[in-house]
């Protein structure tokens, strides 16, 4: 046996970094929505397919413990950067520079074998220590800041420095781990060669979210719908209220509907949001108060039983990379209402697994939502849902990445085996 071999008979060591997103976030603030949700799951299975997985996230609360132990072989790791306290991520470029300098005195200390970054300023963060350290790193953007500018305008928040940053750093990181395929074709118009990508989506808990289990008391005789979302306005929260509007607008006297949204700040705060408050106006003016409810924060344990109580999820933002909670709802054996943009084309199947609609149009919402409600093969569409869904489960898409990851490692030296090239990551259709 050589030395090569010896080395390479060790567990994988993994540095996943998500300087905003930690996994241990109570889902639905402004902040905390789909890659938490996503570096949870993948450092959970990662950890049982035997890597070590260390998550570093920023320190935004000074009575966590410098490090937490998460699950099997994960541990999330709190670093100090900036004050200890939340701030929105916009804000937080200005500290990404001590981010990286905290990075790399852990990592002197403790050498993680690949690091994969998610967001851009993880990205650009993890790249100076792990350059200097000889550690190859992958990056999952989960949004980038030219779609975000494309729909937001004046509105996006963004660094200005963002967009030509994110273009930098796809050419810098040894492998770009896109979501969809839409995100590669994004990154190639900003110049980024393809052979650096490879497709890996999201993907779901397919323990958890299932068809059989407990699910919420809902009211007899009304069709419900549910919407799981940050609380920001190119989630088009706003347009599906819109939507309900005209739907109930439409529907008999005896059924009627209800629309039922779940995020943002916890319940007793929720109308300190300004996005929350500008939802409870427009629900006021379409008179529709009885048949809007706002759940706020909700633990993660609670989604499952909340999508099973639903005729329909929807999720209709103006743009999206990905889209778990459409994944969550299909899993769970409920159809989907969604926009047709970004990751959701690619993993809702219109007219199969749920509807696809055009952005920003209450109206096409609206019919959508109706045909959904009053289509007779409903249930056959929510075995379809299942079986998808099921295709995108952790187990698979954690081995995938772990896959990609290893040979980065084993690529640029000691390191576990290699377990040969993993294929990219396709859905099928």
């Amino acid at each position: 046996m050589v030395l090569d071999d010896v080395v390479c008979s060790r567990r994988l060591e993994v540095a996943l970094v998500s300087e905003h997103a930690s996994p241990l976030a109570l889902l639905g603030g402004a902040d905390a929505g789909g890659q938490n949700v996503h570096v949870a799951e993948l450092a959970r299975h990662i950890g049982r397919r035997g890597a070590h997985v260390t998550v570093y996230t920023r320190r935004d609360d000074p009575a966590l413990p410098t490090e937490v132990p998460f699950a099997h072989n994960v541990v999330v790791r709190q670093v100090d950067a900036g004050p200890a306290a939340p701030l929105p991520k916009d804000d937080l470029v200005g500290w990404m520079g001590h981010f990286a300098e905290q990075l790399g005195r852990l990592w002197r200390d403790r050498r993680p074998d690949v690091v994969h970054a998610h967001f851009w300023m993880s990205t650009m963060a993890s790249l100076p220590p792990a350059h200097e350290l000889g550690i190859p790193v992958a990056t999952t953007f989960h949004a980038l800041g030219v779609v975000k500018r494309r729909h937001q305008g004046a509105a996006d928040t963004s660094p200005p420095e963002r967009v030509a940053v994110e273009q930098r750093l796809a050419r810098e990181v040894d492998m770009v781990i896109a979501t969809s395929r839409d995100e590669v074709e994004e990154l190639m118009a900003l110049g980024m060669d393809r052979s650096r990508a490879v497709v890996i989506p999201c993907g779901v808990d397919v323990e958890r979210f299932t068809p059989d289990g407990p699910s919420d008391p809902r009211s007899e005789g009304t069709s419900r719908i549910v919407a799981v979302s940050r609380f920001v306005a190119r989630k088009g929260l706003a347009d599906l209220v819109d939507a309900v509007a005209l739907a109930h607008t439409g529907a008999s006297a005896d059924t009627g509907i209800e629309l039922v949204i779940a995020g943002g700040p916890p319940a007793g705060i929720l109308l300190d949001d300004a996005e929350a408050r500008r939802l409870a106006t427009r629900v006021h003016r379409h008179g529709i108060g009885n048949r809007v409810r706002f759940l706020g924060a909700v633990e993660r344990a609670a989604v499952p039983r909340l999508l099973r109580s639903a005729d329909v999820v929807a999720m209709c933002p103006w743009y999206e990379p990905f889209g778990i909670v459409a994944l969550e709802a299909m899993a769970c054996g409920i159809p989907v209402v969604a926009s047709d943009v970004g990751g959701l084309r690619e993993t809702v199947l219109h007219g199969t697994t749920g509807l696809l609609v055009p952005p920003r149009r209450p109206d096409c919402i609206a019919e959508a939502l109706h045909q959904l409600l009053s289509y007779p093969q409903r249930p056959a569409m929510a075995d379809a849902a299942v079986t998808h869904a099921r295709r995108y489960s952790w187990s698979r898409i954690a081995g995938q990445t772990l896959a990609q990851l290893r040979n980065l490692a084993c690529a640029a030296g000691p390191a576990p085996t290699a377990e040969g090239p993993a294929p990219e990551w396709s859905a099928g259709r």
